[in-house]
């Protein structure tokens, strides 16, 4: 009998192992839950690759961090996260200020229209979290993480 994930992307023959029909399902699950979000995200005018910047930023407090400091916090990467954040600055949602004693050196932070924002996206994204995971449970969820980060250690 086919599994969901083989109905679902509609292929007819059985995937070649194990761990490929789990590395498609949980790219396709991502996908899903990615798509999602971006979907409530839009009205409001910002990405889920934005929305997870204005977090990281709000987490960094009024210090702010530099441009490869948000890179690496992110939760996908992105290939020139320069340009990410020049379309950012130009929409009000953070800011960049050059360093005194070493120019090249750029600090980012969140504006208050980014908080602003982020505040007002707080409960329809938790809505949306516990839409689309909340039917799992607490152990569940918790089994998920755990074996999410496992996948994550071993690469």
């Amino acid at each position: 009998m086919p599994t969901r994930l083989l109905q679902e992307i509609r292929q007819t023959r059985p995937f070649t192992s194990l761990e490929q029909e789990a590395h498609l399902s949980i790219l396709r699950t991502a996908a899903a839950l990615d798509h999602a979000l971006a979907e409530a995200l839009k009205p409001h005018g910002v990405t889920p690759t934005q929305y997870n910047v204005l977090r990281i930023l709000r987490g960094a407090g009024d210090k702010g961090l530099c441009r490869n400091d948000v890179s690496e916090r992110m939760v996908a990467r992105v290939p020139d996260a320069t340009r990410l954040l020049d379309r950012m600055e130009a929409a009000g949602m953070i800011r960049r200020e050059r360093g005194t004693e070493d120019r090249r050196f750029v600090t980012t932070h969140i504006t208050d229209q980014g908080l602003r924002l982020l505040e007002e996206l707080e409960g329809p994204v938790q809505e949306l979290h516990r839409k689309h995971l909340g039917h799992l449970g607490e152990e569940d969820l918790a089994a998920l993480v755990a074996l999410m980060d496992r996948v994550r250690e071993a690469l």
